[in-house]
């Protein structure tokens, strides 16, 4: 039996990737500040979440899960958190549309400020500093004051994350999801290229669809999903300190489980999920829907040590196991854990993170992600589930709708050469608005092609009794 869990439990176990605060008084002091804030998201919200990703579990729908790889406090402002939505929502419109699968939105955003790091320190012209862990943490500018870690600067994440949820419920409330506005989540810089005209088809068969809906009496004055549509938040749950403070236990349901309501969902890394270190211990606890990174080192009887720890309830819809293998290394280590899974009656979802497992440094020396490998990962992970049975149940990426130049390749055929032509990012790159719906396009043929195949199955299976 696993020993009784508290939101403070995790501070007794082994803990990695945490950052060395040189006033301990002053953390405390910000941690207890935060524990006393609001919350940033519901009870009821969360559960609506995990309902969600049941279907998802059941191969009933598809989780899109994307955004930046480390929120800035520099770069936080609302024409960038529009742009961001708008990639999002084209994105997910085509899963939905064109893949024919109802897509389960979760933006990497409103909390996405802390990033494991290789090594805790770098080294620049003689001086060695300590790695940058994301501005919650430290600032990016190579200096001593920048670098040493601040818990003040928690307290500007909690702001800006509150300030960003309250931007996104104001969009959707406020019609800016509306069915009715899909030619209008278009960027500028994407016009005339091809994968806007490809969207373009899209939205204008929705929009015919639409009108007819209207004549049947079907319209956004008595059909919500014509108006808006339900968005959920994530991040990765790394810096503990922050995360207990926002856990409170649900008085207003009646459930008295606790919730961490820094975001709806949150997820265990790879380099953090060791079963007896600190933050599976804190995952564990709360009933959130969780994200497990899986990496090419986890073996099959690991996985399952996990999945018992962070779902012994084995409900659909707790947790998201979160595949970066990297596209030459997927088809060697995803079958046997899909295999162990199973044999073992787990319920998951299997999400494909296409990106972290194809990072390479470029002749540049910029760090980035060819887009062939992130599509062929993508392609692989639906073709092994397909072979397995088993459903591919959710794309997870790191994306932004800015037009940078931070991973090569792709319809703008991107190299090396141009990398620092745009190249923003504070950690790692970024696929740009083009990218991302590329891949949006291909995950949508995907689910359709999986469609048919299910209903071929379907068809035959009569017949084969006969």
């Amino acid at each position: 039996m696993p020993a009784p869990w508290s939101p403070e439990s995790w501070r007794s176990k082994p803990i990695v990737q945490v950052p060395d605060y040189p006033d301990s008084a002053a953390l405390a002091d910000v941690e207890a500040r935060l524990a006393k804030f609001p919350p940033l998201v519901f009870a009821n919200e969360v559960l609506a979440l995990r309902t969600k990703l049941g279907k998802v579990a059941e191969g009933q729908s598809f989780l899109f899960q994307g955004g930046d790889c480390a929120e800035s406090f520099k770069e936080h402002s609302a024409n960038n958190i529009r742009d961001y939505f708008r990639i999002f929502l084209q994105s997910a419109l085509v899963m939905t549309f064109q893949g024919g699968m109802p897509v389960v939105k979760v933006g990497r955003i409103a909390g996405q400020f802390a990033k494991p790091r290789s090594s805790n320190v770098e080294k620049l012209n003689g001086l060695e500093l300590p790695s940058y862990r994301g501005d919650i943490i430290n600032g990016f500018d190579f200096t001593p004051e920048s670098r040493m870690p601040d818990p003040q600067r928690q307290l500007q994440a909690y702001r800006q994350s509150a300030a960003t949820l309250n931007f996104l419920r104001a969009f959707l409330q406020g019609g800016f999801a509306s069915l009715e506005n899909v030619n209008r989540w278009a960027l500028d810089f994407m016009k005339g290229k091809p994968i806007e005209k490809e969207y373009e088809k899209l939205a204008a068969k929705i929009s015919s669809t639409l009108e007819i809906m209207k004549a049947l009496g079907i319209d956004e004055a008595n059909t919500r999903e014509l108006v808006t549509t339900d968005f959920f938040t994530s991040h990765e749950a790394l810096l503990l300190g922050y995360e207990q403070a926002m856990t409170r236990k649900d008085e207003v349901m009646g459930s008295g489980r606790w919730f961490d309501t820094s975001a709806h969902m949150i997820w265990i890394g790879d380099r953090t999920r060791q079963p007896d270190h600190a933050h599976v211990e804190f995952a564990r606890g709360v009933a959130n829907p969780i994200g497990l990174k899986c990496g090419p080192s986890l073996e099959p009887d690991g996985l399952i040590r996990l999945i018992d720890l962070l779902s012994p309830d084995n409900e659909a819809g707790r947790l998201t196991l979160i595949c970066r293998f990297g596209s030459d290394k997927v088809e060697k280590h995803l079958p046997t854990l899909i295999r162990a899974v199973e044999k073992e009656g787990r319920k998951v979802v299997w999400s494909c993170d296409p990106m972290h497992g194809n990072t390479i440094t470029a002749t540049t020396g910029h760090k980035t992600r060819p887009f062939q490998r992130v599509r062929e990962e993508v392609e692989r992970f639906f073709s092994i589930h397909r072979g397995e049975g088993t459903h591919a149940g959710g794309v997870h990426l790191e994306m932004t709708g800015q037009n940078v130049t931070e991973c090569t390749g792709g319809a703008m055929q991107i190299v090396d050469e141009q990398l620092s032509q745009s190249y923003e990012t504070l950690c790692d790159p970024r696929l740009n608005a083009e990218q991302s719906l590329e891949i949006a396009f291909l995950v949508a043929d995907l689910l359709r092609r999986e469609r048919e195949s299910r209903g071929q199955k379907a068809a035959m299976a009569p017949a084969a009794a006969e």
